[in-house]
């Protein structure tokens, strides 16, 4: 077993046997790593509760011979205290980390996911935009190289007269492409925002039915492409 040091973040636990917790982390240098946590459900686990859901740390871990490696040491980076604290930004939170979890590959390492996420979590604990949890899906699907095209025709490549969004023909479409749901100009100027090097005005938007639409496309674009729905998204809107 070899000693390795590294940041992550908390996507989700699950139990394992009386004591024992399976972490689940998105690491910096490591990619999505799962670790044993020994212990911690113990009421004096040195842990406390610094291995839950959102939790950023410092990590010391084992490396372990089979898919599981050991965490030895957990110290807190970001508490994220507004997250933990508000319900409702708690319930987006969780659907940022259940899309990485979705996303991230088992010790391939991709420092980007991890920022992306990061940065995500940050933004939220600094306020609750109504565009924070769609602008993070369509970050991702730009990370993953299918981000849908919001600049031209996906079918045609005009620019003009763009009508309509199909996220399995690629993007907006221009009326004489039209297919999938109708686009309102506010929807398409919002996603350009977000994908264009905005994204700081965009989550300055108040909410409306322009940022109401731009995050039902981002979700089933997100589903789409993961081939499966998001529970933890479809929670927090409900």
């Amino acid at each position: 077993m070899s000693l390795y040091r590294d940041q992550g973040i908390v996507l989700r636990t699950y139990k394992l046997g009386e004591a024992d917790r399976i972490v689940v982390f998105c690491t910096r240098g490591h990619g999505k790593v799962r670790a044993v946590a020994k212990g911690v459900r113990k009421t004096r686990s040195r842990f406390g509760g610094r291995l839950e859901p959102t939790s950023h740390v410092e990590l010391q871990l084992h490396r372990g011979r089979g898919e599981l490696d050991v965490v030895t040491q957990a110290e807190s980076v970001d508490r994220l205290r507004a997250v933990r604290e508000d319900l409702v930004r708690l319930g987006k939170a969780m659907a940022m980390l259940e899309a990485v979890d979705r996303v991230g590959v088992d010790r391939e390492p991709d420092g980007a996911l991890y920022r992306i996420l990061l940065g995500g979590l940050r933004t939220l604990n600094a306020g609750d935009s109504a565009l924070v949890v769609p602008a993070f899906y369509l970050k991702l699907l730009a990370h993953d190289g299918v981000g849908p095209e919001v600049g031209v025709c996906a079918s045609c490549g005009i620019s003009d007269d763009l009508g309509a969004f199909d996220y399995s023909r690629g993007g907006v479409l221009c009326r004489g492409c039209r297919r999938g749901s109708p686009l309102m100009p506010e929807v398409l100027e919002l996603m350009r925002m977000v994908l264009g090097g905005n994204l700081s005005a965009a989550l300055e938007v108040a909410p409306s039915p322009a940022t109401a639409e731009v995050e039902r496309l981002a979700t089933a674009a997100l589903e789409h492409h993961l081939e499966r729905r998001l529970r933890t998204t479809n929670a927090y809107i409900l």
